[in-house]
């Protein structure tokens, strides 16, 4: 996974091959842009690198990779500044998830609660995507495969009131966390984004999450803008990593959003999810060194 950047920007040549300074621009440039890095971004890494290899002539290929490879880390850092949820300070601490359909918004919150559970935590989860009777069994087969107590109400009901039921469960029992699922909704469907902002005025969460699918590329910076113009937004999960090769839409979602990404779904397994951590995405983009190359 995540192979393919590295790929264009070689464009087929090896570590010790030299190549020109002044060939570089266009060749880092094209290999951003094709991976799904923006545009604007891209030409501040392009600018960074560039002023990192100082005033020479030629370079290896080595040399350049590891110039941007250190200026990728230096826009990463900038954005993503990881709070610690195992620590959230209040109890139940309440997380409310976003995403359009077909992100993995649903497994993400299972798998979430795996890592919680897995670190000694209790967790509720609720219910509130009660626009399809099929999203509400999904959630409660992933809480019954987990033993997670799941909330819920029949199609149709008002999701605010499934996350109110979630919460005061929560609190009865002494949980640690509720994780409040909801519909899918497209960002450009006023009536569901009014309803999310019902369900946060009502449940009133201590952290919000929107799950991108890494895949979509620029899109999915396009469905982040709209849902950080409604509202606020503290971090994101990134999912679907082991199938996009090309790699560079998280570097752009971190520069546009400035929220971190918090973590990363590598597969469909609920095991399949980890913190995002800088260095683990960037030995896989570009390596530091040729034997690392074949990690996946």
């Amino acid at each position: 996974m995540l192979d393919g950047f590295r790929k264009r920007l070689r464009g087929g040549s090896g570590p010790d091959a030299v190549v020109r300074v002044d060939n570089l621009p266009d060749r880092i440039m094209e290999a951003l842009l094709e991976s799904d890095v923006g545009f604007d971004v891209a030409a501040e890494l392009v600018s960074d690198t560039m002023k990192a290899l100082g005033k020479v002539s030629k370079v290896t290929v080595a040399q350049y990779e590891q110039a941007l490879r250190t200026s990728i880390k230096s826009v990463i850092d900038s954005g993503n500044e990881q709070p610690d949820l195992l620590k959230p300070g209040k109890k139940p601490f309440v997380i409310l998830f976003l995403g359009i359909n077909g992100t993995g918004k649903t497994t993400s919150i299972a798998k979430l609660a795996r890592f919680f559970v897995e670190s000694g935590k209790r967790v509720v989860i609720a219910a509130s995507d009660t626009f399809r009777a099929g999203a509400i069994e999904q959630i409660a087969k992933h809480g019954e495969n987990l033993g997670i107590n799941v909330i819920r109400q029949p199609k149709g009901s008002d999701p605010s009131a499934v996350a109110f039921d979630a919460i005061a469960h929560a609190k009865a029992r002494n949980a640690d966390y509720v994780l409040i699922d909801t519909a899918g909704r497209m960002q450009t469907n006023r009536n569901l984004l009014e309803e999310m902002k019902k369900i946060r005025r009502v449940a009133s969460p201590d952290f919000t999450i929107l799950v991108l699918d890494s895949v979509t590329g620029q899109d999915a910076i396009e469905q982040a803008g709209t849902f950080l113009s409604e509202v606020s937004l503290d971090g994101i999960i990134m999912t679907k990593m082991d199938t996009d090769a090309r790699g560079g839409g998280i570097i752009s979602v971190i520069s546009a959003l400035k929220k971190p990404v918090l973590f990363v779904g590598t597969g469909q397994a609920y095991e399949d999810f980890m913190p995002f951590d800088a260095d683990w995405y960037l030995d896989r983009i570009l390596p530091k060194n040729e034997a690392e190359s074949d990690q996946v």
